[in-house]
């Protein structure tokens, strides 16, 4: 980094041969390519921009690739995809943007497999993806680099590319030379990783301006004392201080605290750092895009990314963003500008759902599936060309079955529903290391296989994460063969619009659609609320055709489904809401809006501190 030098618009400069220099503020993460790609929907991008403003001047942009790319050589920078829209809003709310296009990012998003994980050594094939990629990318983002009037200041190379085992430094140096074709000295590269010399010894770059990253609670001094380990010059920088975290299905909501977070980043600031705020707002997982983790075990994240963060899911601003705000005011000018409030919500009442159909019915499989495959071993997701949501895999049963009969399938991504002619006898789990299931069996009966992918892992030694039935399926120690495979990736449940709803009192086979109706009052407006299916047990929730994401009250911590104002039409239209239930239904078979969200999180509040 040495021969780039950066004026920034305050006319300070970023000169990485000095040991010094705030890059103008502090730098706060407006949600990634986030406001169009990734947590937040497209028509809410210039609001949550706004928010951000108030503290900061740097919106922090990630891209995904995979959504990008969603099959090789096709590319989508279109709709909630278009990232040019997302860099010229920025610029017009006087944001500059922080742009980290991987090829791998992280960001608790689901690493499908159209991307290819990027921790493999030197790769002729992995490389001609990602020049490929980043051919189609960097070409248009080129004329948004500030040294061509755009707002794009930084440029990652690669992320965290030191917590991985390949070290090899002949690939990161590729990849700087691929990302250097293209930025020149428009804007500057850097990298991120964490803050501890066995990170940096394999992310650190050659010519590429390295930050660290580090949470509430650090040694600060110790933590840029490793930087400086790596990079004698040049300011310190944090680009992912942790004011919150994620959470997953089935654990207590995590939290960091107001105190531990201001003193952190006092500190910080005091040592005269720059430092992003990573989540500022975190938004939410629409759809399938959440991610996992695996520690002691498989570990699915929540369709929300609230995170904890200083502006909740919906934006709004918490105790947490005002003692941050604090903070920044003892160091930096804060703008004159009026504080954000927390924005009305819809409390919309209850929905009462109708059955519709069964997903195992023949029907749905030619309206909702991908078509039939059959092999003689099962195939995974990957294999049959199927990024997220569902595969169901059926085979007949042996006649010489004994009484019961052991069934196991010893790997499994992620959780699968058992069905003997249609009929649920019960559950696989992954997380909980659940393999095996009893059956009482007989001759030629259909077994069945639904397979839920809950979210490949998007960070460890298990990135390579693959799913479906991964292994063969025997049953009392007989191999079974001779299977069925149709997908349901759900990408579109238009076809349901055709099926009529069934009486209440009917009760279908589950998993199964309900479909329910309503309308705003004449004089309501399109209120941002929250879906609450208390009482259901597990399922997705569509609203109009948006995917609103996963649903698992029994398993928590949340509970609700945040839905945006922009996704609801205005009376005297129809909204429309199905759910997929997988496992149980209440007996009143509702689901009601609400205003205030129920994440699992006891201190929720947005008021200010």
């Amino acid at each position: 980094m040495n021969q780039h030098t950066i004026i920034l618009p305050s006319a300070c400069k970023l000169d990485c041969t000095g040991s010094s220099a705030r890059a103008k503020s502090i730098q706060f993460g407006c949600p990634p390519t986030a406001n169009t790609t990734l947590h937040v929907p497209y028509r809410l991008s210039r609001l949550s921009c706004t928010h951000t403003i108030l503290d900061g001047i740097s919106a922090e942009a990630y891209v995904e690739w995979s959504q990008h790319e969603p099959s090789p050589g096709v590319y989508n920078f279109t709709g909630e995809l278009d990232i040019i829209h997302f860099f010229q809003l920025a610029q017009e709310e006087g944001l500059h943007v922080i742009l980290r296009p991987g090829p791998y990012i992280c960001a608790e998003r689901e690493m499908v497999s159209s991307a290819v994980p990027r921790h493999c050594k030197h790769s002729v094939n992995y490389q001609a993806r990602v020049q490929s990629w980043l051919n189609s990318l960097m070409t248009l983002v080129q004329p948004q680099l500030y040294g061509n009037g755009g707002p794009i200041i930084l440029v990652q190379v690669e992320n965290e590319y030191g917590s991985y085992f390949a070290c090899d430094y002949d690939h990161t140096s590729w990849l700087r030379d691929q990302f250097s074709s293209y930025v020149g000295t428009d804007a500057v590269l850097f990298t991120t990783d964490g803050a501890g010399d066995s990170y940096l010894q394999c992310g650190k770059i050659d010519g590429v301006f390295a930050t660290v990253d580090f949470g509430s609670g650090t040694n600060v001094s110790a933590a840029f004392h490793a930087m400086r380990n790596h990079q004698a010059h040049g300011p310190l920088v944090n680009n992912e201080f942790y004011p919150g975290w994620l959470s997953h299905w089935d654990e207590a909501y995590q939290t960091v605290g107001t105190n531990q977070v201001t003193k952190t980043l006092d500190e910080i600031l005091a040592t005269n750092a720059s430092v992003n705020l990573y989540m500022f707002f975190g938004g939410t997982n629409f759809g399938f895009l959440s991610g996992a983790n695996y520690g002691s075990k498989y570990e699915p994240q929540l369709t929300s990314y609230d995170y904890d963060a200083p502006l909740t899911e919906a934006g709004d601003p918490t105790g947490k963003y005002f003692a941050i705000r604090e903070v920044v005011g003892r160091y930096l000018p804060l703008p004159d500008l009026a504080l954000p409030e927390t924005t009305a919500k819809g409390e919309y009442g209850v929905v009462s759902m109708f059955p519709v159909v069964s997903l195992l019915e023949d029907e749905v499989k030619s309206g909702l599936g991908t078509p039939t495959v059959i092999e003689k071993y099962p195939l995974t997701f990957e294999a049959l060309g199927q990024s997220y949501g569902f595969v169901l895999y059926e085979t007949m049963v042996p006649s010489d079955i004994g009484d019961p009969s052991l069934l196991d399938v010893k790997t499994i991504g992620d959780r699968a529903l058992v069905f003997l002619d249609k009929v649920l006898k019960g559950v696989l789990s992954r997380s909980r290391s659940i393999t095996t299931l009893s059956l009482i069996t007989k001759g030629n009966q259909t077994l069945q296989i639904l397979v839920e992918n809950q979210g490949r892992i998007n960070y460890g030694s298990k990135i390579n994460d693959t799913k479906g039935l991964l292994s063969n399926v025997t049953l009392d120690d007989s191999e079974l063969t001779q299977w069925n495979m149709t997908g349901f990736p759900l990408s579109s449940i238009s076809w349901l619009q055709e099926k009529n709803t069934k009486n209440l009192s009917e009760t279908l086979l589950l998993p199964a659609f309900y479909r329910g109706e309503f309308q705003l009052l004449e004089n309501n407006l399109t209120l941002d609320t929250y879906l609450d299916p208390t009482g259901w047990d597990k399922g997705v929730a569509f609203i109009n055709g948006y995917n609103l994401g996963r649903y698992w009250p029994r398993a928590g911590p949340q509970v609700t489904l945040y839905v945006p104002g922009s996704f609801l039409r205005p009376y005297p239209e129809t909204n429309t809401i199905v759910l997929l239930e997988l496992e149980g239904t209440p007996n009143n078979l509702q689901v009601k809006f609400v205003s205030e969200p129920n994440l699992g999180n006891t201190n929720y509040s947005t008021k200010k501190v």
